[in-house]
Order: C-alpha cells, then sequence, then structure tokens
C-alpha cells in the first residue's frame, strides 16, 4: 500500500512499491482462501473439535521451538547492505544446521509432551512436524533475497504452490481416515514443494566453504533476534497449551478455531502488505528520512481496515461459525467475538518488533517483550482457570495491556504525533461501528443468529461494506487518500486493457 512509499514525488518509487504491496496481497489472498476452505471442510466434514485440538497443542508445542529456526537469518539479509553469495552461502548452511537442532529439539519434546496430556498420538503427530522442518531451511534464504528485492511475484508462486500441496494432502488423508495424523503430513507436504519451487527460482546451494568470522558475525545477530522470537512464541502458542491442558482438546479445539479465524480475516485484509514494511522503511531509514509520517500512515491504514473487518467479524461471530463448521462447533462463536476485538489492539501499534531491530533496538525490545509475554501468559492462566470463554476474554485484556506496554516507547523511537494517533483511532472507531450497524440489525432485528443464514450472512455483509465505503469518505479518515491511490494503482492497468481492446 501507498502508506509507505519510498520517495515522494517518484512516480518509479512509488509504484515499485504499491507493486510488490499488490503481488504481496494477491498471494495473501490465495493462502487465505486455500487455508480457509481446507479448514472449513475439514472441520465440518472429518474431524471433531477434539481432534483439531490435539494438533492445535502438538502444532502449538513444536512452533515454540521453531521459532528459533529463522534465526533472524530474513531480518539479517534484509538490512544487509549487499546481500552477496558470500552471505548467502554462510545464511544457508546456518539454516540448514538450525533446522537439524530445532527437529532434535521436537522430537525429544514429544514424549514429554504426550505423557503430560495423557495423549499418546501426540508423539507421532510432533515427530511428523519435526520432518517438516528438515525441508524448510531450502525455502528461508531464497524468500528472504526475493523479499529483499521486493519480488513478492516470485513469493506470491513459491508460497501458493506450498499451500495447494498442503490442502490436497490434508483433505485426502482426512478424507481417508488419517483423522489428526493428515494434518502433520500436509505440513511435510507444503515444506516439501515450497523447498523445491523457491530453490528453482532463487538457488541457494549448500556449500563447505564457511569462514568462523562471518558464522560468528550471522549466529551473533541471530541469537539476540532468535531470543527475542523465542519470548514472543511463548507468548502466541502457549494458548493452546494453556487450554488443552486446563479445559480438555475439545476446549483447545474450539479456541484454536476461533483465534485461527480471526487471525485469517486480520491477515487477509492487512496482513499481505505487511512483507513490505521492513524493507521499505529499511530504505526510507537509508535515505535519512523521518519515519514518524510514514508509520502513521501505517497505523491509518490498519485502522481504516482491520479495525472494521474485527468489529463485523465480532458482531457476526455465530451466524459464521454456524454456517461455516455446523453446530458442532457453535461454542467457538463467543470465543470468536473476543479474539477478533483484541486484534484491533495488536493493529493499533504496527510494527512492534519490525521498527526496533530496524533501528538498532534489539536489546531494549528483549524486555518489552518479555513484559509483553509474560502478561499474555499470566492474563490466559487466569482466564483458562475459569473457562473457554474466560481464555478468550483474556485475549482483549491481553491486548489494552499490550497497547500500554509499547505506546510510549515506539512513540520515542519513531516519533509520530500523538494528536495525529488519537485522530487515527477515533476515526478507525468511527468507521469500524459504522460498518458493523447493518450487521448488528440483521443479527439482532431482522433476524437471529441461527436463522440468518447464507444470503442473509452476504445482505449483512454487502451492507456494512457499502456502511464502511461511507464511513471512510464522510468522516474523512486519515487513510483516505492512500486507500484511493492503492485502489487507482490496482484498476489503472486493467482499465488500460480494456481500452486497447475497445480501440
Amino acid at each position: 500500500m501507498s502508506e509507505t512509499e519510498p520517495a515522494e514525488g517518484s512516480s518509479r518509487g512509488s509504484g515499485s512499491v504499491r507493486s510488490a504491496a499488490l503481488w504481496a496481497a494477491a498471494s495473501q489472498y490465495c493462502l487465505f482462501v486455500l487455508q480457509f476452505v481446507t479448514s472449513v471442510v475439514i472441520s465440518r466434514f472429518f474431524l471433531k473439535p477434539e481432534e483439531i485440538g490435539l494438533f492445535s497443542v502438538a502444532l502449538a508445542a513444536a512452533m515454540i521451538l521453531s521459532i528459533i529456526q529463522d534465526f533472524g537469518l530474513t531480518r539479517y539479509i534484509g538490512r544487509h547492505p549487499t546481500a552477496d553469495s558470500d552471505t548467502v552461502r554462510h545464511c544457508t548452511v546456518i539454516a540448514v544446521l538450525f533446522s537439524f537442532i530445532v527437529a532434535g529439539l521436537i522430537l525429544a519434546l514429544a514424549w514429554p509432551v504426550a505423557r503430560f496430556y495423557h495423549e499418546p498420538r501426540l508423539f507421532g503427530i510432533l515427530a511428523l512436524i519435526a520432518a517438516s522442518y528438515l525441508l524448510n531451511p531450502w525455502s528461508v534464504v531464497p524468500i528472504a533475497l526475493l523479499s529483499r528485492r521486493l519480488d513478492f511475484r516470485a513469493t506470491f508462486t513459491i508460497n501458493c504452490v506450498g499451500a495447494v500441496a498442503n490442502s490436497a494432502c490434508a483433505l485426502s488423508l482426512a478424507a481417508l481416515g488419517f483423522s489428526t495424523e493428515s494434518l502433520a503430513w500436509a505440513m511435510i507436504a507444503q515444506a516439501a514443494v515450497r523447498a523445491i519451487a523457491a530453490q528453482a527460482w532463487q538457488p541457494t546451494p549448500l556449500s563447505t566453504k564457511v569462514q568462523a568470522a562471518r558464522f560468528r558475525e550471522i549466529v551473533g545477530f541471530g541469537s539476540g533476534s532468535a531470543l527475542l522470537y523465542l519470548s514472543g512464541g511463548l507468548g502466541m502458542r502457549t494458548p493452546d497449551l494453556i487450554v488443552g491442558r486446563m479445559q480438555g482438546m475439545a476446549a483447545a479445539g474450539l479456541f484454536s478455531r476461533g483465534v485461527a479465524l480471526a487471525s485469517q480475516l486480520h491477515y487477509l485484509v492487512a496482513g499481505a502488505v505487511s512483507a513490505i514494511y521492513y524493507p521499505t522503511f529499511a530504505r526510507l531509514r537509508d535515505e535519512g528520512r523521518e519515519l514518524g509520517p510514514y508509520y502513521e500512515r501505517v497505523v491509518a491504514a490498519h485502522g481504516a481496515i482491520v479495525w472494521p473487518a474485527m468489529v463485523l467479524l465480532a458482531v457476526l461471530s455465530e451466524p459464521v461459525i454456524l454456517l461455516l463448521y455446523g453446530e458442532g462447533w457453535s461454542r467457538a462463536a463467543p470465543l470468536l467475538a473476543y479474539v477478533a476485538l483484541a486484534e484491533c489492539c495488536f493493529v493499533a501499534l504496527p510494527l512492534h518488533m519490525d521498527l526496533p531491530i530496524l533501528l538498532g533496538r534489539l536489546k531494549q525490545l528483549l524486555w518489552f517483550n518479555l513484559a509483553d509475554t509474560a502478561l499474555s501468559i499470566v492474563t490466559l492462566a487466569v482466564g483458562a482457570a475459569m473457562s473457554v470463554e474466560g481464555a478468550a476474554a483474556s485475549r482483549v485484556v491481553w491486548g489494552l495491556g499490550w497497547i500500554a506496554i509499547y505506546a510510549g516507547w515506539l512513540h520515542g523511537m519513531v516519533g509520530f504525533r500523538w494528536a495525529v494517533m488519537r485522530r487515527i483511532y477515533l476515526s478507525s472507531a468511527g468507521v469500524a461501528l459504522i460498518t458493523a450497524l447493518p450487521a448488528f440489525y440483521a443479527v439482532h432485528m431482522w433476524r437471529t443468529p441461527q436463522t440468518l443464514g447464507f444470503a442473509g450472512l452476504i445482505l449483512a455483509a454487502l451492507g456494512a461494506g457499502a456502511s464502511w465505503l461511507l464511513a471512510i469518505f464522510a468522516l474523512r479518515h486519515p487513510a483516505r487518500d492512500d486507500l484511493v491511490a492503492t485502489a487507482r494503482h490496482a484498476i489503472e492497468p486493467l482499465l488500460h486493457r480494456l481500452k486497447v481492446k475497445l480501440a
């Protein structure tokens, strides 16, 4: 999106960023559709909440450790002045080495986790997940290089073919009765296909020509990042583990499905362009530009898009769950509503990890992240001790505390203006409320969540879309001009082609 253009008045620079954003968006939409359809079909026809919960717990346990697999390599390549062949060679060796370390740690953890949850099947599921991580290095470094060049057309292809492999494998094996294990085998299929596609597009052959000094330099950078991401991973991945232990696997499945649906919609409407932020802000930094005004535009874009989408999802949570997953998943509706509202908090201050890393504030970020993680775990444990609904509600409490933790620090670092931020937040809240009004009427006055149906849901969504567009212009939202510019950039090539054909 245009909120992070590298240079005002430079049509070439502006176009490259907008083009990258559009390709990143296309990639995200493709992944969303595949993941969404797969999760709906599997949850509705093949797997029960307790089976989904079993995989969620296994994946959460594995991903706490797998956070360190990247070992900061993506960030290192993104900020390196040249990313020459020597750098790529060393990063590839480190990626392969850490894939074996992560896989070994996951495998070592498999049996203790299975005994802790009294679920022997967790051992086999974790072993399959561990195997998938051995294939990841062959896509990590190539994708980092492509992202550095803002070549999101290539990453679109790589990510989409991997997602197709995941969906095809998961659906086929689930239909054949492989239960939870079908999801673990799908991870292996996805990792293998992504690795093949990434190497075909951007080869990074393994070499034994490694210098100890370069190795220590990259590992030194990665060690700080790895500790940071491990801390963040604890906050993000422990919910399924805690809910599964305190409330059982069925509750973990319900909680996981609610969280996944909210997260998928978040990334559908805004997460697609997040991949361009780091390289774009790196360019702004190198040009010596003030980051505050550009950061305000990013906040405005998130507020204009994510806030209305999340509030709308919260209002429509029950009919959405019933329509997609059926009555057997109805208890996930209030969980989805709570988690969707919590997402509004986490986009109020975007790039809270990227910018500190970019600006050399890694050590400070680690302390803030530890406080953030502690707050997440404590609030979740208190909520989960009461009920699965309490666990979901704790995410809102965590979100508000999260803003309190990072707001002042990011202000001092980036230099955004509080007056501008207040206007953005107020405008975004107004747009979100106006957007949700048609849906609220449809669910509580026109019909009920049980009787709304597919046609009613579509009408509610169309009404919300029209209300959103009206609110953006009526309230003069700060992101209005950027949204219009991005839409024009996407439409102009189509109009040009149409004119050529007509001529």
